[in-house]
């Protein structure tokens, strides 16, 4: 079974710095890119940030030069190191990896994590 759980959110002030972890399971982890979406009141859940099993990173217009996605191929885990911090940013965070396996296909979503800006 696939599993991905966040942690990290919180609240900060505007300008201010995060750092969100995500550890997966059930996968061969250096096998699949992983995505960071997040999804703000009202809105659409939307692609922030993506690495590859190769390490190359895209990421979202509005997060650029601010948000640095990193994964750790030894301890299965993805983050998402968030700077200059905007009430905008406001959302719940969530991790996902979808790919397919001998046994099938797979979309996995964590729980999300909260991160709040505002003063």
């Amino acid at each position: 079974q696939v599993q991905t759980v966040e942690s990290g959110g919180d609240l900060v002030q505007p300008g201010g710095s995060l750092r969100l972890s995500c550890k997966a399971s059930g996968i061969i982890f250096s096998a699949y890119a992983m995505n960071w979406y997040r999804q703000a009141p009202g809105k659409q859940r939307e692609l922030v940030a993506t690495i590859d099993n190769g390490s190359l990173t895209k990421y979202a217009d509005s997060v650029k030069g601010r948000f640095t996605i990193s994964r750790d191929f030894n301890n299965n885990s993805v983050y998402l190191q968030m700077h200059m911090l905007k009430p905008e940013d406001t959302a719940v965070y969530y991790c996902n990896v979808k790919g397919v396996t001998t046994t099938g296909s797979f979309d996995s979503w964590g729980q999300g994590t909260q991160v709040t800006v505002s003063s």
